[in-house]
Formats: C-alpha cells, structure tokens, sequence
C-alpha cells in the first residue's frame, strides 16, 4: 500500500484531491495534507511517502524548491504537480526535477486519477524468481548494448585521460564530446560474483543483470545530466559527469548534494528493479580534464569504505580523505573522529533546533560532511535520525513551555520552529499521545 502526500496552501483543494483518493479503490495506506512547504518537508522525513502532489505557489516555499528538498531527503520520491499556472517554465522545470505529470486546475477527477494510478502502477516492478530473469529484462530494458569499442575507449581515455587519440575517436565514432571543464565520477560496484557464489543467480545472469543496471543508470540521468555511463569492470559501472561553467557556477543548488541524490537514487532503484544490493562511490569535483584519472581512483576508494561500513551503501570520497592525518588510522582513531562529527552536529541542532525551516543539509554544510554520511552516522551513533532529534527537542521545549508559562498555542509553536498551530498540534499529539491543551489541562 502506498502513502500520498498532498501540499496546497488552499484546504478546500486538499479536501477534494483527498475524497478522490479515498474513494477511488487505489491501494492506498494514507494520505497526509500539507498546507504549507515547511509542513510538508516534516512529513517527508517523518513518513514513508510514497507520491508528493504539490502545487507550484504553496506559501513559505514554492513547489520547486519543495521538489529539490523532496529529492534531496528521498531521490526515489515520485511527484505529481498540480497547478494553477500553465507558465512552460514551470513545466519544464516540473519534468526536469522528475515530475510524472503537470496538471492545470481546474483539476479532471478523471485525468488526475489516472495520472496517480499510472504512477503508482510503476512503483516497485522488483526482478521475478530467476527462471523469469532474461524475459524481464527483454521486457523491461531495452537500450541498445553499448558498443565494445566504445567501452574500451573509455576506459582506455579514463586510465590516460592526457590520450587525445581517445578523445577524438570518441566524438568522431560515438558521439561523446568530453568538455567540462568541471567532472566528477560515479563507481557502482554490483557485487555479481558473491551472487554467484551463493548460487543465487547463474553466470549467464551477470551479463543480462550488467546491462539492466547500466540501462537503470541511464533512465535516471540522462534528461538532466550531461553524463557518461559505461562498463568498468565485469561487475561495475562507471559513469563521467560534466559541468560546462555557467551551470557550475549556478551556487542555487549544491553540487555535492547533488551528487549524493544521485548516488542515492541509483542504490535504491537498481536494489530495488534488480534485487541486487550494491554499493556506490562519489568522487569529489575537479577542474581539468586531465584529472580523470584522479577522480576514477576515487570513486574506488569511496566504495571500498563499504569495508569499514557494510551496513552503508552510498559514499563520498570527499567524507573521507581528510578523516584522519595517519595513511592507517586505528579503528578507535575512526571512530573517535566519527563522534566528533555527530557531536558538533547536536551542538548545532541544540543551538538552532527552533529555526524554521532548518535542514539536514543545513546541518551537513556547518559539519563539511554530507548529508547522506552525516545522516547514517548519526543513527548509528545516537539511535535515533537526525530529524527525529530535532523533534524530540522541539517536543520538551514546547511541553516545558505549556507547563510553566501561559503563553498560548501560536506563541509556543512560534518558539519552537513550526510557522502553523495547527501543524504543531498534530506533531505533538502524535509525539506525546495527547493535545497541547490536554497537557495543559
């Protein structure tokens, strides 16, 4: 069953997208309204969503802007916008962020319904029983396998990326154009031969799983990545990303938390169409070329941190070289290093818990760590997702303040960083079983 959330600043809208919903016989757990951006981001890291449907003006933050941190906080999200405005650019800014569709109020019961169901229809197409496997992936894939030359052409230009020979043989034979001059690398590293060995899938398997998971790579970046994907190795995929200088030089979105969206969106969807678990290294962000070799070796050592971390699938390079002056620092030296960085990052939560609006990214940034690292640390360390710490502060602050002041509900809700009484009333009530005005009771 799935769970829906829909965000509109208009409760009338809500109210009717809800009643189609509810009686339109889809297999749908729940469905949470937002009224409000910074409502609905708290429902995103507090609920497993399944669909965002969103407007585009929804008050504190555009549904733009709600889309990216919907990505940010679960790539794998799917989204419907439903609006108003029939402005191409948000349209196209809409699909480009991976939008399934665009609806223009007034809103077709009919239209909208098969928009959802479409969607929903997608989600969770996992590989069959291993008899089924090649029909699946005939079915299901059906990019063109890549060319043999242009497989070792890469490879051979990744490993000596100062060879001009490479380069324009390239552009003249495949049409890859290698300009940057901004690049980084993804390494994903399939795991094939343990599955093998384990009898779980057959060595004629390995080729049919290779080509689905580089077709998977491929659906997800190309409409918005100036990319490159490839084989490596008989069992990864390596995949080359460019920035020209104007969309580099774009500060509105963070790079590296774009990078880490995609690691994570990849992990998730060929783990989940696959059934295979891998892992996924990040390079850092370099100018020139003739670092690409550079970059290749560290996306390897991004995934060989799996080692230190088996429980940890998605890695960033830049997480990890300056962790610890030794060349082979100590299990306590890591681990040391390890508290620290959760450490600060509670000191900063204690300091700005009651900020609207505040983020995981926020927090990642002022620790010069991603967020995706920052986030698995801080569950394993302390028990509990950073977002759950934030709550539970906010949840005291606010009890103390019920019990031992008489300022009223809007007031305690501004303290604490909810912009709307009401939103603050539904996280306390499900935090502590009871209303505000109980409590006060």
């Amino acid at each position: 069953m799935y769970n829906i959330l829909l965000v509109d600043d208009e409760p009338f809208i809500c109210k009717g997208l809800n009643h189609l919903l509810a009686s339109s016989g889809l297999d749908i757990q729940t469905v949470f309204i937002a009224n409000s951006g910074l409502e609905a981001m708290d429902y995103l890291r507090m609920e497993d969503i399944d669909l965002l449907i969103t407007d585009i003006h929804i008050g504190d933050m555009n549904g733009i802007d709600l889309m990216h941190q919907a990505m940010m906080i679960k790539p794998w999200i799917q989204m419907i916008v439903v609006s108003a405005h029939e402005t191409f650019q948000y349209a196209q800014l809409s699909i480009r962020l991976g939008a399934k569709d665009y609806l223009i109020k007034p809103i077709n019961s009919g239209q909208f319904l098969d928009s959802v169901r479409n969607v929903l229809l997608k989600m969770d197409k996992q590989m069959p029983a291993n008899d089924k496997l090649k029909s699946n992936v005939q079915e299901n894939f059906r990019m063109d396998e890549p060319l043999p030359e242009r497989t070792e052409l890469l490879n051979q230009f990744i490993a000596n990326p100062t060879d001009s020979n490479s380069l324009n043989k390239l552009a003249e034979l495949h049409d890859i154009r290698l300009v940057g001059p901004y690049y980084s690398m993804i390494s994903i590293r399939l795991n094939l031969k343990q599955k093998v060995k384990s009898n779980k899938i057959s060595a004629n398997d390995v080729v049919l799983l290779h080509y689905a998971a580089l077709n998977i790579v491929n659906e997800l970046l190309d409409k918005e990545w100036d990319n490159v994907a490839f084989y490596s190795s008989e069992e990864e995929i390596s995949i080359l990303i460019q920035w020209e200088d104007a969309k580099y030089e774009d500060t509105s979105i963070n790079k590296i938390n774009q990078l880490d969206m995609i690691g994570r969106s990849l992990q998730f969807n060929i783990h989940s169409y696959l059934n295979l678990v891998c892992v996924v290294g990040i390079s850092q962000i370099l100018k020139g070329i003739e670092y690409l070799g550079l970059l290749n070796e560290q996306c390897h050592k991004a995934v060989d941190r799996n080692q230190a971390h088996p429980d940890h699938f998605v890695f960033y390079y830049g997480d990890f070289n300056r962790e610890i002056d030794s060349l082979d620092p100590t299990e306590d030296e890591l681990s040391s290093r390890n508290n620290s960085i959760v450490e600060k990052a509670k000191q900063y939560i204690d300091q700005n818990y009651a900020q609207k609006g505040l983020t995981l990214h926020e927090v990642a940034h002022k620790n010069h760590v991603s967020p995706n690292y920052l986030s698995y640390l801080f569950k394993k360390i302390t028990g509990l997702n950073l977002w759950e710490y934030v709550i539970r502060l906010r949840m005291e602050e606010s009890k103390r303040l019920i019990l031992s002041t008489d300022l009223r509900r809007y007031e305690i809700s501004e303290k604490v960083g909810y912009e709307s009484p009401e939103h603050f009333s539904k996280i306390f009530k499900k935090y502590y079983g009871i209303s505000p005005s109980e409590v006060k009771k």
